[in-house]
C-alpha cells in the first residue's frame, strides 16, 4: 500500500480518536459501564459490511442532502432491474426509480417468467417503463437482455429488492456532465430491512484501486458508468452468478477508466432471509478466487487479503465515525 494513502489513515484514525474522547469525557455519550466497542470487533465486521447496525427505523430523507433539479440537456440514462419472484418488494424498486422524475430516462425490468404475482404488477404500471418476463439464463444474462440495442450515454442496473434514493438520477447526470475525464462513480450507501425500515448506513472512503483487486467495496446498487465503458469491456459476464458486478469493474480497473465514489448517499440495500447474497455465499466465495487469481496472478491467503486492505478499512472505520459524530456531512 503506498505511503500517501498509510499517512491519509493515520491521519484520520488520530483525528476521530481525538474527537471521541473529548466527545465522551464532556458530553457523557457512552453511558456509564457501557463497553466501548473493541477494535478487534471492527476489523472482524467493519461498518460497510456491517448490515444491521442499530434496530429499525423509519428511513428520514431529510438526513440525506436536498433533492438536486435535472440538468439541462440531461443525459440519456439506462436502468434495467433483473427480477425473479421478487413481487413483495419490487414495486418499491420501481417506485423509487420512477418517482426521481427525470425527464430524459429509458427504465426496463427484465423478468425470468417469475410466478408470484411479478407479470400481474407490471401489467398494471402503465407508462414510464417497459418489460419483458420470459425464461433465462440467470441475473447476469437478464441484465444483458435488458440493455440490448439501448441507446444511452449513462448505465446502471437496480436489483429488484433494492432502492434508489430521491434525486440520485439527477446528481449523477450532472455530475458526469460536469466530470467528462471520470468514466464510472458510485457513493454511500444505506441499508434496509425487508420492510424498508432503516438498519444501517455505509459511509466509504474515496476509490483506492489496489485494494480493489482484492475485495470488492463499490455497492453496487449506487454504481452508474458511462456507455463507453460497456461498449469496451460488457456486457455482464454470464458465467458468474454472484460476483459479477465485481468482475465488471475489475475489467473496467484493467481498461485504464477512472472511477469516483461520490459525497452522497445515493441507493438503498435490502436486508431479507431470501436475498441471492445471502443464498449463494458459497458460489461467491468460488467466483471472488476465480477473479483474483485472474487479477494477481495468485491465491491471496486471507491473511495476505487482510494485509492489504487493512489501511482502506481503518479509513472506513475513520469515515464512519467521522459521519457518526458529524464531522462529516453527505
Amino acid at each position: 500500500m503506498d505511503d500517501e494513502f498509510k499517512q491519509k489513515v493515520l491521519q484520520q484514525l488520530d483525528q476521530i480518536e481525538s474527537r471521541i474522547a473529548l466527545l465522551e469525557r464532556n458530553q457523557h455519550l457512552i453511558a456509564a459501564g457501557q463497553r466501548r466497542e473493541s477494535l478487534r470487533s471492527l476489523w472482524r465486521r467493519p461498518p460497510m459490511w456491517t448490515f444491521e447496525q442499530y434496530p429499525p427505523r423509519l428511513l428520514n430523507l431529510n438526513s440525506f442532502q436536498p433533492t438536486p433539479s435535472p440538468p439541462a440537456n440531461a443525459p440519456r440514462i439506462a436502468m434495467v432491474t433483473p427480477s425473479y419472484n421478487h413481487v413483495h418488494y419490487l414495486d418499491a424498486t420501481i417506485d423509487s426509480i420512477l418517482n426521481q422524475n427525470y425527464p430524459n430516462l429509458h427504465y426496463h425490468v427484465q423478468d425470468g417468467a417469475s410466478i408470484d404475482g411479478t407479470v400481474e404488477l407490471l401489467s398494471k404500471r402503465g407508462n414510464g417503463l417497459s418489460w419483458r418476463s420470459e425464461p433465462d439464463k440467470g441475473q447476469s444474462n437478464a441484465i444483458n437482455i435488458g440493455f440490448s440495442g439501448v441507446d444511452c450515454e449513462i448505465m446502471a442496473y437496480l436489483n429488484s429488492d433494492d432502492m434508489l434514493l430521491p434525486g440520485t438520477l439527477a446528481y449523477v447526470a450532472d455530475y458526469f456532465m460536469s466530470h467528462p475525464d471520470i468514466d464510472i462513480v458510485y457513493g454511500h450507501r444505506v441499508f434496509v430491512d425487508r420492510d424498508g425500515l432503516e438498519v444501517g448506513r455505509a459511509v466509504l472512503p474515496p476509490y483506492h484501486g489496489k485494494t480493489l483487486q482484492y475485495a470488492d467495496y463499490i455497492p453496487q446498487e449506487t454504481m452508474f458508468w458511462r456507455k463507453r465503458v460497456w461498449d469496451k469491456v460488457g456486457p455482464i459476464d454470464e458465467s458468474f452468478h454472484f460476483a459479477m458486478d465485481w468482475d465488471f469493474i475489475l475489467r473496467a480497473q484493467a481498461a485504464g477508466f477512472k472511477f469516483v465514489r461520490l459525497p452522497r448517499f445515493l441507493s438503498c440495500f435490502r436486508i431479507h432471509d431470501a436475498q441471492k447474497t445471502a443464498a449463494t455465499y458459497a458460489v461467491g466465495v468460488k467466483e471472488m478466487g476465480i477473479l483474483r487469481r485472474r487479477v494477481l496472478g495468485f491465491d491471496p491467503t486471507q491473511a495476505e487479503i487482510r494485509r492489504v486492505i487493512a489501511p482502506y478499512l481503518a479509513l472506513q472505520i475513520a469515515y464512519h465515525y467521522g459521519y457518526k459524530l458529524g464531522l462529516l456531512k453527505y
